[in-house]
């Protein structure tokens, strides 16, 4: 199995365990004399599995992210960790230049004027930045999981 298979597995057993919550949630209580729809201990049963299952993949998943390189002394974990980090500082930037790139309508001469503190284009140059910088790495990522095979 490749890795980027594994990712959509582990996305459709965490999709399963949150569908299996809800279902015990819906099945927790039923009106006194009524069964509930589904047997709420063959639900938990169920769950137990996923959840074993979910592990199993997450932590196989985590070695090979690990053991694996993108580059010479970068492995995917590595990668994962920068890409993460950058998704993270371009929204900090764009909410920034949104905040900074603001208009505002005087009707008196006595209202509050609020100017911007730092520079809208090079804030939104620094996103532009930012959004390349994902994109190209989160493409080599992907492509890197479609090659490597499962630990």
């Amino acid at each position: 199995m490749k890795l980027a298979e594994a990712l959509a597995l582990r996305a459709d057993l965490n999709k399963r365990m949150q569908q299996l919550r809800m279902r015990l949630q819906r099945n927790a209580r039923a009106q006194e004399g009524d069964q509930p729809a589904e047997d709420p201990k063959a639900l938990i049963a169920e769950l137990e599995g996923v959840a074993r299952d979910l592990e199993s993949m997450i932590q196989r998943i985590n070695r090979t992210n690990c053991a694996t390189e993108l580059e010479a002394g970068v492995s995917i974990a590595d990668a994962i960790a920068t890409r993460d980090l950058l998704a993270s500082k371009n929204e900090i930037y764009r909410n920034l230049a949104d905040a900074a790139a603001f208009t505002q309508d005087y009707r008196t001469k006595s209202e509050v004027r609020f100017y911007s503190t730092v520079s809208v284009s090079e804030t939104q140059a620094r996103v532009d930045e930012l959004a390349r910088q994902h994109r190209e790495l989160d493409t080599r990522i992907q492509e890197l999981n479609w090659k490597t095979d499962l630990l």
